[in-house]
């Protein structure tokens, strides 16, 4: 049997379009954006699917977040780079978290990537200051530095290539 009376309507009033090609991109309290479901996730817990009325743009409730496509718990995600900003090695990092090294490297990635967008979570969940998320920030760009030399020197040799006019 199915219910009697008016549908429940619930106002997203926080949430925007996160569609760069939707006219309100990015704006709130608009009206646009619409319940469109939930599914579980791995955690166990379950996840809000949003639909923008205006542009036909379904996403998740971790969209535009660090945690957007990432299969594991926020919990372990922030634990990972609240153990970097402290000092601990990748490694050691992924030990204790029982993950790949990989997995962690992937995850400062993404979260280096939207910087500016995270230092203000960072900062008020992890509980870490400004000047420590900028030196975790400043090695990263170090690190992927080297990464480019290290790339450089194996496809070019160990030396820069001679300008033509000097050899």
């Amino acid at each position: 049997m199915a219910k009697r009376g008016r549908r429940r309507t619930y106002k997203f009033r926080n949430i925007a379009c996160p569609n760069p090609k939707c006219n309100l991109y990015g704006k709130t309290a608009k009206g646009n954006v619409v319940s469109n479901g939930t599914y579980p996730t791995k955690a166990g817990t379950t996840a809000r699917r949003f639909l923008c009325k205006e542009c036909g743009e379904s996403f998740c409730e971790r969209a535009g977040t660090i945690f957007y496509d990432l299969r594991s718990p926020e919990e372990r995600v922030l634990m990972a780079i609240k153990l970097l900003v402290k000092g601990m090695p990748l490694r050691g990092v992924a030990e204790v978290l029982e993950v790949k090294l990989d997995t962690v490297r992937h995850w400062l990635k993404v979260a280096a990537e939207q910087s500016e967008k995270v230092d203000a979570l960072l900062m008020k969940e992890l509980k870490v200051s400004q000047i420590e998320l900028d030196a975790l920030w400043s090695f990263v760009k170090k690190n992927s530095l080297r990464q480019r030399a290290i790339l450089w020197r194996a496809k070019f040799g160990s030396a820069l290539p001679l300008p033509k006019n000097i050899a």
